[in-house]
């Protein structure tokens, strides 16, 4: 009897195992990075809708309360720098899900707390995974998807970045009330554990680069700086811009952010590439994303609390009137992938974008307190609909130039940039609510103070349009090989 060599005749003999099922590495890239991301950014706005009730059931002052949001968004940006050098030494599939496995586990740890105490050390622990999560995705993303296909997988990574703000105060409002404050943590847990289920079986690891030794001076000299400075921005509109501690964190941050490009710029094998930002493509991409995030994360703060403070709709209301922006970005984001960014190019796509998110903040700095609130929506869904056209073609654009090795540390430098903006764009227009005061006294009546909000609208409307004039200095030839068909 004549058998084939590879074929067991021996009964009960073991067979070789059979090789894990294959699918393309774009769309095992794709899902794996949608869900860590959507996972990230939602629980930033998912856990703020129960900070009232965290405040009650531990017994912590409104005024301390949100050390479980500062935590978390002080370990994240310690970490974010260290995140290119780990994915390029320990290869970005291994980073990528270790990443998630941490966040998921914190994740279930906050929701078994017992103490406040105890919630604050594992939001910091979710914010290490948080940190490293988005830079090794978004490196692994673009090294699997040439440059002539990454406005198609920019408008996939632009779904979890801005739908995830819009659904988590909806989700987060039907948690907290119809179930408990843990379960704003404990909804991380399906999703984190299918995307590392998933990510396991069918990521196929990617060559590990060489990065060199650690920079231990970068990474002390980068955390320090921007753990103080987001902890500056972040309590300050809240305990005051004078107060000895915030002048003191934000002046520390400050300074070791000046030292750490003195530091960086010498060295050979940086931790923090600054150099990347002599590419004028990817320079002027970072400073549209970091003013479009000012200008966008800071008017869907506001507007949340305009809903709320100023027009007396619950949590839950607030979140179901902000969900139209999701809609206009879903839209926005195909209308740019397939139609504007191939024909157009960046520059005019994303300078239009944001001159239309300055009409959308606008559009909500008009709203009164007898107006529909139908405007309002159908304003956010303009806003929606406009961002699209900023995040689609900044983050398709902005690694155009950059050369497959220096793509870790240019997702860790784009990163910091995004969530800088997002800081400062809360912090500003908080700061200018409570300048300007969100309550009016008529008489012993205390009733809302729309202005204030309508000032903070129009100040995002400014920086969006500062933002356009960033646009304006990119050159659409350093992108053609992101064009499809060009």
């Amino acid at each position: 009897m004549v058998t084939h060599p590879d074929v067991a005749t021996t009964e009960g003999a073991a067979r070789p195992p059979l090789p894990p099922p294959r699918i393309d590495q774009k769309v095992a890239v794709a899902t794996v990075f949608v869900a860590v991301m959507f996972m990230n950014i939602m629980d930033a706005t998912i856990v703020n809708t129960a900070l009232p009730t965290l405040g009650r059931d531990f017994r912590v002052a409104p005024a301390d309360v949100g050390g479980v949001a500062i935590g978390y968004l002080v370990s994240l940006a310690v970490f974010i720098p260290a995140s290119g050098w780990l994915g390029d030494r320990l290869g970005p599939k291994r980073v990528l899900l270790g990443a998630t496995a941490l966040f998921t586990v914190a994740s279930a740890l906050c929701g078994a707390a017992g103490s406040f105490g105890e919630l604050v050390a594992f939001r910091i622990l979710q914010g290490v995974g948080g940190g490293m999560m988005a830079p090794v995705g978004m490196a692994l993303l673009y090294r699997t998807f040439p440059p002539a296909e990454r406005v198609r997988a920019s408008a996939v990574l632009t779904v979890p970045t801005t739908f995830a703000p819009a659904l988590g105060p909806v989700l987060g409002g039907i948690l907290v009330t119809d179930l408990s404050w843990r379960w704003v943590f404990y909804v991380n847990l399906p999703i984190g554990v299918a995307a590392i289920t998933f990510g396991a079986r069918f990521l196929v690891p990617v060559g590990q680069q060489h990065p060199g030794p650690f920079d231990a001076a970068g990474f002390l000299l980068a955390g320090a700086g921007l753990g103080a400075l987001m902890y500056g921005v972040s309590e300050g509109p809240q305990r005051g811009w004078g107060q000895p501690v915030i002048v003191a964190t934000t002046a520390a941050g400050a300074a070791a952010l000046v030292g750490l490009v003195v530091v960086e710029l010498r060295r050979r094998l940086p931790l923090v590439d600054l150099r990347l930002l002599g590419d004028r493509l990817y320079r002027s991409a970072n400073g549209v994303m970091v003013l479009g995030s000012v200008a966008f994360l800071g008017s869907l703060y506001t507007v949340a609390l305009f809903f709320q403070d100023g027009r007396g709709l619950s949590a839950l209301g607030s979140g179901l009137s902000t969900f139209p922006e999701a809609l206009g970005v879903m839209g926005g984001a195909q209308l740019s992938s397939r139609v504007l960014y191939p024909r157009v190019g960046p520059r005019r796509v994303m300078a239009g974008g944001l001159v239309l998110v300055a009409v959308a903040c606008a559009l909500l700095g008009q709203i009164g307190a007898g107006t529909n609130l139908w405007w309002a929506r159908a304003a956010l869904v303009l806003l929606g609909l406009a961002m699209a056209q900023v995040f689609v073609p900044a983050q398709a654009a902005a690694f155009a130039t950059i050369s497959p090795a220096a793509t870790a540390r240019a997702s860790t430098l784009f990163n910091a940039g995004r969530q800088i903006g997002a800081a400062v764009g809360v912090a500003v227009l908080s700061t200018v609510l409570v300048e300007v005061g969100i309550t009016a006294h008529h008489g012993a009546v205390v009733v809302p103070h729309l202005a204030a909000y309508h000032w903070a609208f129009r100040l995002a409307a400014l920086v969006a349009l500062s933002g356009a004039a960033v646009a304006l200095t990119v050159h659409d030839a350093d992108a053609a090989a992101t064009r499809p068909g060009r």
